[in-house]
């Protein structure tokens, strides 16, 4: 790698053609593939290997459009959140919490998004007994903007009377409904063009700092490699002040919505649906909804 890049380039560029055969072979077979979008197709795509069709667009999905896209759209992505006391004590209770909200959302839900809630009531009700904790006293539960503001506001309130020794950082993953922009994965299947901008990222970050975020943050790269994603994040501190739960509930909703807008608009139906229903529910939540017309009826223009 140091000595002769060029040569090494050439090996790797080699070793992906063989890796593409091998997949080509197996599927060919039966065999059932998805790219997790870190880039894979796209550099053995630049190393000539066999994975274009006619239209120059990659054989096989990434796995966001193949299986996590639609879950996005239904506003569902990896909510976060770090217990500053360091007591596990604390994370106990917070557990509890997410898990009574899981339970509360999963009995009166859509047969749309119910499966979504009843999947991270298990996951949270195991957590402890899995030793999942790695470092910081933190958790990743899956959550859609209702349940990220209900558990968050909780938080908050016992942060205020003193049931949790410190306050609760959330925050999430950039692999989110909105805090990522890249063509080969997480935007992979808004297939209407804007799939090459880095709109989203960056209108959600700005979104975050206007709508009360502790700290915000907007980088490049970030799985797929620099230059092909663009990733917006942030922190808030939920420090048990009653101005704390207005900036909860702006800023997770802002957070979710925003990107579940961009998918309703690129055709997503789940995206579509559940905009809808938050704007049924969200008093003053008016979004701009697409009107959608026929291929055929543009093709025969």
């Amino acid at each position: 790698m140091s000595n002769n890049p060029e040569q090494f380039k050439s090996l790797v560029q080699e070793s992906l053609r063989r890796h593409i055969s091998a997949i080509n072979k197996l599927s060919q077979r039966g065999m059932k593939f998805w790219d997790y979008g870190n880039s894979f197709l796209l550099e053995a795509s630049r190393a000539g290997a066999d994975v274009l069709n006619k239209e120059k667009k990659f054989i096989y999905p990434s796995y966001v459009q193949d299986i996590m896209g639609d879950i996005f759209s239904l506003g569902f992505g990896p909510f976060r959140w770090v217990c500053t006391s360091g007591d596990p004590a604390d994370l106990k209770i917070t557990d509890k919490v997410s898990a009574d909200i899981c339970r509360e959302l999963s009995s009166k839900a859509s047969p749309k998004n119910k499966g979504q809630y009843e999947d991270n009531l298990l996951w949270i009700e195991q957590a402890e007994s899995n030793q999942l904790v790695v470092g910081s006293l933190a958790r990743i539960l899956y959550s859609d903007a209702e349940g990220r503001a209900r558990i968050a506001l909780r938080f908050n309130e016992l942060v205020k009377e003193g049931t949790l020794k410190g306050p609760v950082v959330i925050s999430r993953d950039h692999h989110d409904v909105s805090g990522t922009d890249s063509p080969w994965r997480e935007t992979s299947n808004i297939t209407d063009g804007s799939e090459f901008t880095a709109d989203m990222a960056v209108q959600n970050f700005l979104g975050l700092g206007v709508n009360g975020a502790t700290w915000v943050a907007l980088h490049n790269g970030g799985g797929t490699g620099w230059g092909e994603a663009m990733n917006g994040g942030f922190g808030l501190v939920l420090d048990g002040r009653d101005s704390t739960k207005e900036r909860i509930r702006r800023l997770t909703r802002w957070d979710v919505l925003h990107g579940v807008t961009r998918r309703a608009w690129s055709g997503n139906d789940n995206a579509n649906w559940t905009i809808r229903e938050a704007m049924n529910s969200i008093t003053n939540l008016n979004v701009t909804l697409p009107n959608f017309v026929s291929e055929d009826l543009i093709n025969s223009l």
